[in-house]
């Protein structure tokens, strides 16, 4: 192990007297931007978000946790500095069910769906229907379902090895993704397919044992979700895949087959249109070239 990936940044030159904006991380800056931005949206939008003074203390509370968790080291700390981002940036997904409505007051399934269909003169999830069967279907509705786990993965494996840097940078990586495509749904909010094509669709899906359980598991959790445009799960899994290197060159390939199961399920469960893969891919690919270097010019010298 590496001498640096075991020393922690406080012990690097940054201390809990240095200014402010010398202690925060890049993905402190990172976050409390977006919250900064959700909360100006909320306060615009106040009138037509429910729950709109609940939002507005959260991110309040949030970014006062936090920042007493900078300013004010103590024994929980180094841990909370870590992981917090993983409630802070579910806590903005949830948010997405309210904002995205208020927002742009219409969703853009149709013009989704457009697309997809000028482009393979189908709609794919209902071609699709000519490959369904019940086997496939459970497979793919389990690997659907651990999307989160498996991006969560990497974090943590990474962590166990106390491979410092490496956790840090990974999720400062997977926060911007997941904050990027956030700001997709805002400007592009859609259902997808499995609302909009429903009565086109000829056959339900069926799985064996777990299907229908997953399935409305993610419905409860996603309540009426504009979480469409771009597709989260590509490019998360490909973030996930990509980093999973830096954990052990033997994750490639395994990560690699979840990454196209995954891609494929999106489009097959009916949960995508073939547009939001491609952009969530095309948005992967941009992060993984340009966020090195934003990371850097958001990393004090001395932290």
């Amino acid at each position: 192990m590496r001498a640096q990936e075991q020393k922690r940044p406080e012990a690097r030159g940054v201390t809990a007297g240095s200014p402010l904006w010398e202690l925060l991380w890049p993905v402190d800056k990172l976050i409390l931007a977006f919250y900064s931005l959700a909360l100006i949206l909320v306060a615009i939008c106040w009138r037509s978000i429910p729950l709109a003074p609940a939002l507005a203390a959260f991110h309040i509370a949030g970014a006062a946790i936090l920042l007493f968790e900078i300013r004010f080291p103590n024994r929980t700390s180094w841990f909370f500095r870590n992981w917090y981002p993983v409630i802070y940036v579910a806590f903005c997904f949830r948010e997405m069910n309210y904002l995205a409505p208020a927002v742009r007051h219409t969703n853009l399934d149709q013009w989704l769906a457009g697309l997809d269909y000028a482009f393979w003169h189908a709609n794919p999830t209902v071609w699709l229907e000519r490959i369904e069967s019940r086997w496939l279907t459970e497979y793919l509705q389990i690997i659907y379902t651990l999307f989160v786990p498996a991006v969560l993965l990497v974090a943590f494996l990474l962590w166990r090895q106390r491979k410092y840097a490496e956790f840090q940078y990974y999720a400062f990586l997977v926060a911007l993704g997941f904050l990027v495509s956030y700001a997709g749904y805002l400007i592009v909010p859609a259902r997808g397919p499995r609302f909009l094509l429903q009565h086109l669709q000829h056959i339900p899906l069926q799985g064996l044992w777990l299907f229908g359980r997953l399935q409305g598991g993610l419905d409860r959790l996603e309540s009426v979700a504009y979480d469409c445009f771009p597709s989260g799960h590509t490019e998360l899994t490909i973030l996930a895949w990509w980093n999973s290197r830096t954990v052990r060159n033997s994750l490639f390939w395994p990560y690699f087959a979840y990454t196209s199961s995954i891609i494929f399920a999106t489009v097959y469960l009916r949960y995508h249109y073939t547009i939001d893969v491609l952009a969530g891919a095309a948005i992967a690919a941009i992060l993984l070239v340009a966020t090195p270097s934003l990371y850097r010019n958001l990393k004090h010298k001395g932290a």
